[in-house]
């Protein structure tokens, strides 16, 4: 694969998991899958690796044996997570971390990606402890409750992303974990329907009480007034924080900046196609239809390309004067 190619990853075992974590992107994540394409090739595998992990420990809170009690489950995930972090902490196979299932773990991809861009393996323990959650609570009280939650399930995410997207310095952090809320809270306000049939309500109970909605209310299925104020309450809430993150894209590599704004703005239009279906998700699940997506990407990816070459022309311009290309970072494949 070209792309595996250009990031310098050559070993037939580690570049099996590098795809296994490609396809479970591709497959679950059609918004952010098709911002990475805007990227340059060696850093779409990276981003697929982080992707393909979330996705799994994701599914695996979702999947786990539901004869087993919650209690049993908690114990399987945390027996799992500390098998990662351990593999990662000692550099011990990663591929023992991960459940015999018949297919290609993402681990080994996961692993490869931190070690090479130096991640932190707090936030991926924060993550794991959020996931963790998700086996025995279903509600939060407050907003800072669910702030609590989502710092390990979203804003870390974002902080994981930074170094493969290489910011100018560390003032885009703040920017980054932001974004990594916004994107989690439009999802949790598109899914509220879906996620109470799972058992859960993540919009806090706070939120609830304000408008007069129960719990009950929202299972019924009938969007009435409290609902829909309960829900545009939320989505003011998302756009404050889509507000707050966006000025970080600009600090960005240029290379970057394409992708995560297109990944914005696709985010951001989930909660104007809540409000155009008349709030209408608690027996369905609104989406950004794809005529719109094309018609965001289209430009991003031309504009894209041209930061590519601006930065390749950068790149040998400095080779042949003799200085260091600062875009040739220790994490960074030769050309």
């Amino acid at each position: 694969m070209r792309e595996l190619d250009a990031a310098g990853i050559t070993e037939p075992c580690l570049r099996a998991s590098y795809v296994r974590a490609r396809e479970l992107h591709a497959a679950n994540g059609r918004t952010y899958f098709l911002a990475t394409l805007l990227l340059p090739p060696w850093k779409r595998p990276h981003v697929n690796a982080l992707y393909g992990f979330a996705r799994y420990a994701d599914d695996l809170v979702d999947d786990l044996d539901a004869r087993l009690s919650d209690s049993e489950r908690a114990a399987a995930l945390r027996a799992w997570a500390e098998r990662f972090l351990t593999a990662l902490r000692t550099g011990t196979p990663a591929d023992d971390s991960q459940p015999p299932t018949g297919e290609v773990s993402v681990l080994p991809a996961t692993i490869h990606t931190i070690r090479r861009f130096a991640l932190d393996p707090e936030h991926f323990a924060s993550f794991l402890a959020s996931m963790a959650m998700d086996l025995t609570v279903t509600e939060y009280a407050t907003w800072q409750d669910l702030l609590g939650y989502m710092h390990g399930s979203a804003a870390v995410i974002g902080l994981q992303m930074v170094p493969l997207l290489e910011p100018i310095d560390d003032s885009a952090l703040p920017y980054a974990r932001d974004l990594g809320l916004a994107f989690q809270l439009a999802n949790f306000i598109r899914d509220v329907g879906e996620d109470l049939r799972r058992g859960r309500v993540y919009l806090p109970a706070e939120s609830l009480d304000l408008f007069g909605v129960t719990r009950e209310r929202l299972a019924a299925g009938v969007v009435d007034g409290p609902v829909r104020r309960l829900l545009a309450f939320e989505i003011s809430r998302a756009r404050e924080l889509f507000r707050c993150a966006e000025p970080g894209i600009r600090l960005l590599h240029p290379t970057s900046r394409d992708c995560v704004r297109t990944a914005f703005v696709l985010y951001r239009a989930i909660l104007d196609e809540v409000e155009r279906a008349d709030y209408q998700v608690l027996d369905r699940r609104v989406s950004v239809a794809t005529r719109r997506r094309l018609a965001v990407a289209g430009p991003a990816l031309l504009r894209a390309r041209q930061a590519r070459r601006r930065d390749h022309a950068t790149t040998d311009a400095r080779a042949v004067s003799g200085g260091r290309a600062g875009a040739q970072r220790s994490s960074r494949p030769p050309r």
